[in-house]
């Protein structure tokens, strides 16, 4: 095969490279058919693509091989703190048909990235694709975090540890949750995670409860044992969600955002019995199918979501320059 010439990507290119992504989405959906079939379509690849590209700060690369384009790579930065010097390649950020032009195309616009101080790299690739993950793996990059879906059925029918229920929260549970909030950031920065995430306070989250646990867009489940809430789930439409964009958000589609116990509480069935009940919940509320991520350093999450017959979607890669 001819080698490509890479270059720097740019407005011209954004149809063939939508054509590109709407391609790779076509292939994704034969694995994961639970993905919106909407970006199969060019019109609707070609407008993530162009959303990406109008991004402030966005830069990028595409491959020509016999003048036509084999492949793109496009990312931006976010503004939080949280993720360092950042640059991001999103769902839609990247496409080919040869997964070994990938490291060419991240090799041109790293180049860019770097120079300008973007030492954190974070690209969501498809889970499927295990040519294009291993290129991505070549690259130095390492997986951090996994998105998944499953179809909004009611999970099997398990018994629970003897003196565990699942029930709404109400607002005389508003101190168990505000605690609750902070046990997961907490949980995220001890091993092997060590998540740079800040951990606020319980004023602050008590503050938040009071304001937010009547929002009807919202549901909030507590798990009780022996009369002591031990743990909480939030379920809700997955566009309430800031983390699964373009490609990454199937239609009609509820979201497990949230889910805490209480570290006595841990390994007795609360996360799996608070994963069920949002689950029902989805299912009672007319949802097509369930979202939900994780850490994959998260031991607990990790293996308790696909336990509940989560399968991933897309995988968060993750790579810091100069170590």
């Amino acid at each position: 095969m001819s080698p490509a010439e890479i270059r720097p990507l740019t407005a011209a290119d954004l149809t063939a490279c939508g054509e590109l992504l709407a391609q790779r989405h076509r292939r994704h959906r034969a694995a994961q058919p639970l993905l919106s079939a909407r970006f199969e379509t060019p019109e609707a690849a070609v407008a993530e693509v162009r959303a990406a590209f109008e991004t402030p700060e966005a830069s990028g690369a595409v491959a020509i091989r016999a003048g036509a384009p084999v492949g793109f790579v496009l990312g931006a930065p976010k503004t939080s703190p949280l993720w360092g010097p950042n640059i991001w390649v999103e769902a839609a950020g990247q496409a080919s048909t040869d997964p070994e032009v990938m490291r060419d195309l991240y090799a041109a616009a790293a180049t860019r990235w770097v120079d300008e101080g973007r030492t954190a790299h974070y690209v969501v690739v498809p889970a499927h694709d295990e040519d294009l993950v291993r290129a991505w793996f070549r690259l130095g990059f390492g997986q951090q975090h996994a998105h998944a879906v499953r179809p909004a059925t009611r999970p099997a029918a398990a018994p629970w540890p003897e003196g565990l229920s699942v029930r709404r929260a109400t607002r005389a549970d508003i101190p168990d949750l505000a605690r609750l909030d902070l046990e997961l950031p907490v949980h995220q920065g001890l091993s092997p995670t060590f998540s740079a995430g800040q951990v606020g306070t319980v004023e602050e989250s008590l503050e938040d409860w009071a304001e937010e646990i009547d929002d009807p867009e919202y549901v909030t489940f507590v798990a009780v044992r022996d009369g002591k809430v031990v743990g909480s789930a939030i379920g809700c439409a997955l566009e309430k969600s800031s983390a699964h964009l373009g490609p990454a958000r199937p239609d009609n589609a509820g979201f497990l955002g949230f889910a805490a116990v209480f570290p006595a509480a841990r390994g007795a069935g609360a996360g799996r019995a608070l994963g069920t009940a949002v689950l029902n919940w989805a299912v009672d509320s007319g949802f097509d199918c369930v979202v939900t991520d994780w850490r994959v350093t998260n031991l607990l999450s990790s293996r308790t979501w696909p336990r509940l017959g989560f399968t991933e979607t897309f995988l968060r890669l993750h790579r810091t320059i100069g170590y």
